[in-house]
């Protein structure tokens, strides 16, 4: 065999979990029928915080590795596409959170003067805000230097894998409906609208754990990006302009000047989501070794490297 691990998916968890086993040692190949531009990860606004992911304690502590991780890469954002910004989360309070948010540095609530008009309460944070086409590119490079590689190929089953490498890493995201398959995979459906930035220098976000409208904003190098929607089991990937006039308003409420920004693109992905992550071994017909890591929804730039070291451990088990 050529490589003893296939890692299948170029998302950020599946490229994240191949650079963690590249630099182990670990002979790496990445399997993906698209390129990691076309994937979700791409679409991603790229904030770091534990949204709509279960199981709560495990997704914690994944999201505090994750940040600890994020924190040395912010010191080369323009190489890793990771900035520590800070912003504030509105409508929550520490007793929202759960024990995670305690040993996140600087983490408090906000002071009255620190809320827009028609926010009564809120969190104030400085945490990793990636530029996700430019963290993507980082991980391949990271990857390539570790020794593994990435093919472009369509897989049609875990078996399949399991015949070319003795550990196989199922990072498949929304496709682990049909492959596995799962049925509990399911889509949920965000769309963004990325405007030119009139200034905005910090993050924000209200958005409800079960909103199907939810509201941020995040500056990126490129641009502003708008948020957005929450549609469980919604596939389609066509954005919509009356959502997107929604969009632009609810942001424009807490920014102004967003109302008559320039608009650079409009976009849809879709987060796969499950009802808990799926991170756990097993064997494949043959007696390939079967890691899932799949499920992580609207989380899974947050988790990506506690979830890559856990997939890591497990496959060494």
């Amino acid at each position: 065999m050529a490589s003893d691990v296939i890692v299948i998916g170029a998302g950020v968890i599946g490229l994240t979990s191949a650079v963690v086993l590249a630099e182990r040692g670990r002979r790496v190949e990445v399997w993906s029928r698209e390129p990691a531009v076309d994937t979700t990860s791409a679409v991603a606004g790229g904030l770091w915080w534990p949204y709509r992911i279960e199981p709560e304690a495990a997704a914690g502590e994944w999201a505090l590795q994750s940040l600890r991780e994020m924190s040395e890469l912010a010191a080369r954002p323009a190489d890793t596409g990771v900035r520590m910004v800070a912003g504030t989360h509105a409508e929550i309070g520490p007793a929202d959170l759960g024990p995670w948010a305690a040993r996140v540095p600087g983490l408090r609530a906000a002071g009255a003067g620190e809320l827009p008009a028609g926010y009564g309460h809120g969190l104030r944070a400085r945490i990793p805000l990636l530029d996700m086409p430019t963290h993507l590119g980082y991980l391949h490079r990271r990857l390539a230097a570790a020794g593994g590689t990435v093919t472009a190929c369509t897989v049609a089953s875990l078996a399949e894998a399991g015949r070319a490498a003795g550990t196989v890493v199922n990072c498949t995201g929304l496709g682990a409906r049909d492959l596995v398959p799962d049925p509990d995979v399911h889509p949920v459906r965000g769309q963004i609208v990325v405007v030119g930035n009139p200034g905005v220098t910090e993050w924000f976000a209200a958005a409800a754990h079960d909103a199907a409208d939810i509201l941020y904003v995040l500056p990126q190098p490129y641009g502003v990006v708008l948020g957005g929607t929450a549609l469980d089991h919604v596939w389609d990937r066509t954005p919509t302009p009356a959502v997107a006039e929604a969009i632009v308003a609810r942001c424009a409420r807490v920014y102004p000047a967003l109302a008559h920004a320039p608009v650079l693109a409009h976009k849809v992905g879709l987060r796969p989501a499950r009802s808990r992550v799926r991170l756990e071994a097993a064997r494949l017909p043959g007696g390939a070794r079967l890691i899932h890591n799949y499920g992580h929804g609207g989380a899974g730039v947050t988790v990506s490297w506690g979830c890559a070291l856990a997939a890591a451990e497990l496959s060494e088990g």
